[in-house]
């Protein structure tokens, strides 16, 4: 996860985001979605590798960016790979890094969603290949 924010600016104070933030709140949405048939941190038959990254821009209402490349694959062989950004808009005024939570949730959430979406789009790529019956592996 890397953060990119108006933190070097005068009287703005860092931009926060939590690693363990980020990870319950994408563990929880993947497994609200239902996309896959289970969802853990453990060793899996199909894995994705996520990272994350956080802008902000500070020009009139500040607009938080969330950008999301994950890559899906087996644990030794990657299958394909995927490269999201959503937005949201905050407010115009930044009194404490509380007020960053619900548009960068938000963006999340979107950016979320786009990555699923995609991933279920390609769903026939993820398929366990059975052997036809009758046929030699």
């Amino acid at each position: 996860m890397t953060i990119q924010g108006a933190d070097h600016m005068p009287g703005i104070t860092l931009l926060e985001w939590r690693t363990p933030d980020l990870s319950r709140a994408t563990m929880e949405y993947i497994r609200n979605r239902g996309t896959f048939a289970s969802v853990s941190e453990g060793p899996a038959d199909l894995a994705m590798t996520l990272t994350a990254r956080l802008s902000m821009i500070a020009r009139g209402p500040y607009v938080y960016h969330v950008r999301l490349q994950a890559d899906m694959g087996t644990v030794t062989e990657p299958i394909k790979s995927y490269d999201m950004e959503r937005s949201a808009t905050g407010s115009s005024v930044r009194w404490v890094t509380a007020s960053d939570r619900d548009p960068i949730e938000a963006a999340l959430q979107l950016a979320l969603e786009d990555l699923l979406t995609n991933i279920e789009s390609d769903r026939s790529l993820y398929l366990v290949k059975e052997p036809v019956r009758g046929s030699k592996p």
